[in-house]
């Protein structure tokens, strides 16, 4: 699990490509602190797995689901990306539950100043546009970030200074594609809610009559 808070950023060192799938080099240097074979770490989102590292890099496998779903097969060498560890126990929760599952892929279609502000707008599907409410969670390319206002198949959301300047959406520009993934309790409200509706109410069985035969005083 992650919280959106993106620790520093890394570039894309080497990429190899198979039928359906990738496999990236990053370069990093934080997130590499304590890393081992195996760990998790979100790339601009994404949730990957490294399978190999060195001094100042490492190496995640890009299976042909995540390549269909997410902006990683569009990578180049010498891309930026966003870059996070998971979340340890104990550790300040400073954006929101990010489990590094993206949901849809997104398109800038504006960038607008506004005062001390850089306000992003962003085209999105369905797929992401039903779980988009006010004021709620949203993480772009990994970044936590609060939805500003919505239509019918847009969203925005507005960055502080800090926010533009260690992150990739500081240096991205309209047209740029972005990993999109919603807020994770707005998915499961909504699975609970078409259960309760799709699954018929069970009429019980005992009644008053049945409780006096099996000898309770009613």
């Amino acid at each position: 699990m992650f919280t959106g808070l993106v620790e520093e950023l890394g570039k894309v060192k080497a990429i190899a490509r198979g039928p359906r799938s990738v496999r990236l080099t990053v370069t990093a240097q934080k997130v590499l602190s304590d890393v081992k074979l195996g760990d998790s770490i979100a790339v601009s989102g994404t949730c990957l797995t490294v399978v190999d590292y060195g001094d100042n890099w490492f190496t995640a496998d890009v299976m042909p689901e995540t390549v269909e779903r997410t902006v990683l097969a569009k990578f180049k060498i010498g891309d930026v990306v966003n870059l996070e560890r998971t979340l340890a126990v104990g550790d300040r929760f400073g954006g929101h539950i990010v489990s590094g599952h993206i949901d849809g892929v997104g398109l800038i279609r504006n960038i607008q100043k506004d005062d001390n502000a850089v306000v992003v707008q962003i085209e999105a599907g369905q797929e992401v546009m039903r779980y988009i409410i006010k004021k709620g969670s949203i993480a772009i390319d990994g970044i936590s970030l609060t939805v500003v206002d919505y239509g019918e198949d847009w969203f925005t959301v507005s960055l502080i200074p800090h926010t533009a300047s260690v992150t990739t959406l500081g240096i991205k520009s309209i047209g740029s594609m972005v990993n999109l993934e919603t807020d994770v309790i707005g998915k499961y409200v909504e699975k609970l809610l078409n259960l309760a509706t799709a699954t018929p109410q069970k009429t019980s069985k005992i009644s008053a009559e049945f409780l006096r035969t099996y000898g309770f005083d009613l």
